[in-house]
């Protein structure tokens, strides 16, 4: 059976999944700079050595209250694609659970009720040993719209504030 690895990490005590392959890596949670006129769910931005990245939280993204960072909150560094262009981004996540493995066969169409997030965002339900992890898909999730958007506020704002740093340095 050809089956495919899996991240699986809680939200609000929901598990979801995405590709291993899309995964880059996963941070502890540090602050996120906010950047002005962006949706709730983005949180703002990260600079992951030298890279600024929009980090979004998927429990605002799917109509929870924003996420209270915890000891166990973390930042899943992630791919998405964007007219065939990658853009890295940031996804907090109460919680990784583990990595696992999926056959197709163990991943069931998305149910039109009974979760917090939109069919549309989802692949299907992954079986996982008696339990189900909502398999997303990021492309959909992750606006590319609104994460370029981001990067963009956030580039406006470090040069206003390069602007504003060198010109009070001359007073």
């Amino acid at each position: 059976m050809n089956s495919e690895q899996y991240l699986t990490f809680l939200i609000r005590g929901e598990e979801y999944a995405v590709s291993i392959l899309r995964v880059r890596e996963i941070i502890e949670y540090e602050s996120v700079t906010r950047v002005p006129t962006t949706p709730v769910h983005v949180r703002g931005v990260i600079n992951l050595r030298g890279a600024v990245l929009p980090v979004v939280d998927l429990a605002a993204k799917f109509g929870l209250p924003e996420t209270e960072p915890g000891r166990t909150t973390c930042i899943v560094i992630i791919e998405t694609s964007v007219e065939s262009e990658t853009i890295v981004v940031g996804v907090m996540a109460d919680a990784v659970s583990e990595v696992i493995d999926l056959a197709p066969a163990q991943i069931e169409p998305p149910p039109p009720f009974g979760t917090n997030v939109r069919v549309d965002f989802l692949v299907g339900m992954g079986k996982i040993d008696g339990r189900l992890a909502l398999v997303l898909d990021l492309d959909r999730v992750l606006s590319p719209v609104e994460l370029l958007e981001t990067l963009d506020a956030a580039e406006d704002t470090q040069s206003t504030t390069s602007i504003q740093t060198a010109s009070n340095a001359t007073l």
